[in-house]
């Protein structure tokens, strides 16, 4: 019954999409829907994540936030006369666990002007310690290039402080 809801959606983004409401363009919509659904056929299986709600109308808000703020900070310093740039890319290693949660953090930070996720890799598997106790290992690190990178403590800070922490909230 849900796959039918999500079919509905998609359908009606089609048409929002396309611009008509017409009987012909929801039936390429729907012939386009279902297509989609047997390509991911596999995928749709998937695990069931936990969402909350209003976490996640945080995220999203968060994220209109912070885009206009970063379309705002990448116009400032286009126009400035000295373009003192000091572009960069970094390493942020984030806590998050599931592939979904990291490649919406990943796309969350892309989608915002100035940055752009460049690579995804994995942390240190637990090490063993002197006193044969194993480590905790690390979570994932992403490569983040920015326009301005002359502080990235404080952009590692931005993200695991703003997206990373909302992305937690509305999927625990």
């Amino acid at each position: 019954m849900k796959r039918v809801g999500l079919l509905a959606i998609m359908i009606l983004c089609w048409a929002a999409v396309s611009g008509s409401f017409s009987i012909p363009n929801l039936l390429l919509g729907a012939i386009v829907s279902l297509a989609c659904f047997w390509l991911v056929r596999d995928r749709l299986a998937m695990e069931r994540l936990p969402i909350r709600p209003i976490a996640l109308t945080v995220l999203f808000l968060l994220f209109l936030k912070e885009l206009a703020l970063s379309v705002m900070a990448v116009v400032r310093t286009v126009l400035k006369r000295d373009m003192a740039l000091k572009p960069g890319i970094f390493a942020y290693e984030t806590n998050l666990t599931r592939d979904f949660e990291v490649t919406l953090l990943a796309n969350m930070i892309t989608l915002t002007p100035g940055t752009l996720s460049v690579d995804v890799a994995e942390g240190r598997k637990g090490e063993k310690a002197k006193g044969g106790e194993t480590t905790k290992p690390t979570g994932r690190i992403l490569y983040v290039h920015a326009l301005d990178c002359a502080d990235p403590a404080a952009l590692r800070r931005g993200i695991a402080e703003g997206f990373e922490r909302r992305i937690r909230e509305a999927f625990a």
